[in-house]
């Protein structure tokens, strides 16, 4: 299969998003102009990324929602389940294990982790906090599929290399520090303060 682009990837979620909210109101078909209209996006830019995995649609009918919203989530590996586990259990990583709407996408995040002594053992989002030293012998016994790490940055390298010698094959990294990893391991680095930076230049050139 040839090579897609990043940036086909990541506009496959916003598509995703906006099919549900069609599915939602009751829409059972839409066109690549109606998508284009609404979403800001060019038509043909729509067309080309979803062709690099089909194409989907229709002449003259446009695409099922339902079934593009389905071939989407698909292709975003999102009709499996997941199990996840957070590294890190201050307030980033509190958020996250408290936050319901990932598991109604499939994606349940399971126990937390902290290196703190203060904070193992105390409870976040119903389950307690386990200590970091226990992660070798937690992840033989269970199945992890996405670790997150929600460390100070001084240990997020540290981190992601003790679970990628675990197994773990997924990272999501909300450290404020790119982790590097070995090939056959997927990373998603995550900088929450890149988006208001790029809101603060919106801001000044409005």
């Amino acid at each position: 299969m040839e090579k897609i682009s990043p940036n086909v990837i990541r506009r496959l979620p916003r598509y995703y998003r906006y099919l549900v909210e069609l599915e939602e109101a009751g829409e059972a078909k839409v066109s690549s102009s109606r998508m284009s209209a609404e979403m800001g996006l060019n038509a043909s830019q729509i067309r080309r990324d979803l062709n690099c995995f089909g194409g989907f649609g229709q002449q003259g009918y446009g695409y099922s929602v339902s079934n593009l919203k389905k071939e989407i989530m698909r292709i975003l590996g999102m009709d499996k389940s997941y199990n996840m586990i957070i590294v890190g259990a201050g307030r980033i990583g509190q958020a996250l294990m408290g936050y319901q709407s990932f598991s109604a996408e499939g994606f349940h995040a399971v126990d937390i982790f902290d290196s703190d002594e203060k904070k193992i053992g105390t409870n976040v989002a119903g389950r307690d906090v386990l200590s970091t030293r226990e992660l070798s012998a937690y992840l033989k016994a269970h199945t992890v599929d996405i670790a997150i790490i929600c460390t100070p940055k001084e240990a997020a390298q540290q981190t992601a290399d003790l679970l990628v010698s675990y197994g773990l094959t997924a990272i999501w990294n909300f450290a404020p520090v790119d982790v590097a990893v070995r090939r056959g391991v997927a990373v998603e680095n995550v900088h929450l303060s890149d988006s208001l930076y790029v809101l603060s230049y919106k801001k000044a050139n409005v």
